[in-house]
């Protein structure tokens, strides 16, 4: 028999994000058009999330998360609530398959703090409060959100940068996430997990030619995400798991990066000492699992479940795919979500919430055949 996972990443597990309840949209709705105040709308959000927690643990989950229903975007909103972070609106034609038209975008336009009353460390706290014994996971992007989006491929900061060198902002970025993580951990949180597209973008060669284009080499910049996390987790305590999610994009079922996790395996998988990665692998433009090669103790969460579209995959193909993974990592190693989350904006993939909750059903009853728990 396989042993038991009893620490996080579990063998069923969730990348984080839920679809956005109709009365939940519609509170918020009805906030932006000032038809009633913030407390009403945190009410509201409290009595949804509360529900939504439920729900996960009927599922069968081990951990649950709030489902991001305080959120807009999956990243926007925790990075614009650290000092030194200026958002804008921008108009993005094409973004997502031309589903996208306008996104929150940030820049780094002064000296970068996380500070100690991030609305963040409040959202986590309601959950933990209500998570009972389940483990309450939260999910925030990971600094090379930061670092790329707001600094490398930010005209604005480009322009007119606010650091004087590129190590310089790398440091305060690393920084800005040691104290978010020492912050979540004296909050009570024991499992985290950072969120990151920025990675996808050296996975396709459309993106690595743009990046190339833009005065920058790419090997060098892999180098300095790698670093960045890496200082970023230096002083992780010990018995708070920390994980990676490499996301290729999720906006209403479409994406945005493709191509295999070869050009990034060696600096991330062999070099990045998380507790696990969440990776990708529900479709063709994911590849093989042969750069799994360069793990070394981590686990791995295969995202072999689609949160894309409602059909659910054939268990057999599954259980294959899974045997297929552990020519390279081992069997205790592994473990199975959804490929990413069901609403990374508050739009959400195009499915239903019965259909989102027949995916995550899904998960937990193949793991439980696979690992024999």
């Amino acid at each position: 028999m396989t042993k038991i996972a009893t620490k996080a990443p579990f063998r069923a597990d969730v990348v984080g994000s839920f679809l956005r309840p109709q009365v939940l949209k519609e509170a918020r709705d009805n906030y932006q058009q000032g038809k009633i105040s913030r407390e009403d709308l945190r009410s509201i959000e409290d009595v949804e999330i509360a529900k939504l927690v439920e729900k996960q643990k009927e599922a069968g989950l081990q951990a649950v998360t709030d489902g991001e229903f305080r959120r807009k975007y999956w990243h926007a909103d925790f990075i614009g609530g650290i000092e030194g972070i200026r958002t804008f609106e921008v108009e993005v034609p094409g973004f997502f398959q031309g589903e996208m038209k306008t996104l929150t975008s940030y820049t780094v336009e002064s000296a970068l703090r996380f500070p100690k009353d991030h609305p963040f460390l409040e959202d986590f706290r309601y959950l933990k409060s209500i998570a009972g014994e389940h483990l309450a996971k939260i999910t925030i992007p990971g600094p090379n959100m930061i670092f790329h989006s707001g600094v490398v491929s930010s005209q604005p900061y480009l322009d007119n940068p606010s650091y004087p060198t590129l190590a310089a902002v790398a440091k305060d970025i690393a920084k800005v996430y040691q104290d978010a993580i020492q912050a979540f951990y004296n909050a009570g949180c024991r499992y985290l997990q950072f969120d990151d597209t920025s990675w996808g973008a050296f996975l396709g060669q459309k993106f690595r030619e743009k990046i190339e284009a833009n005065g920058w080499n790419i090997h060098e910049l892999m180098k300095m995400f790698a670093d960045i996390t890496i200082e970023a987790l230096a002083n992780k305590p010990e018995d708070m798991v920390i994980t990676l999610h490499v996301c290729r994009g999720n906006f209403k079922s479409s994406w945005l990066y493709e191509g295999d996790y070869e050009a990034i395996s060696k600096q991330l998988f062999s070099r990045v000492p998380v507790d696990a990665f969440f990776l990708e692998f529900d479709d063709e433009r994911s590849g093989d699992f042969t750069p799994l090669r360069y793990i070394q103790h981590q686990k791995v969460v295969l995202g072999l479940i689609t949160s894309k579209a409602a059909e659910l995959e054939d268990p057999e193909k599954i259980k294959e795919r899974v045997a297929q993974a552990t020519e390279y990592v081992d069997l205790d190693q592994l473990c199975l979500s959804p490929q990413c989350g069901f609403a990374s904006t508050e739009e959400g993939n195009l499915i239903t919430e019965e259909e989102q909750w027949a995916k995550v059903r899904h998960v937990v009853e193949l793991a439980r055949e696979i690992w024999d728990v």
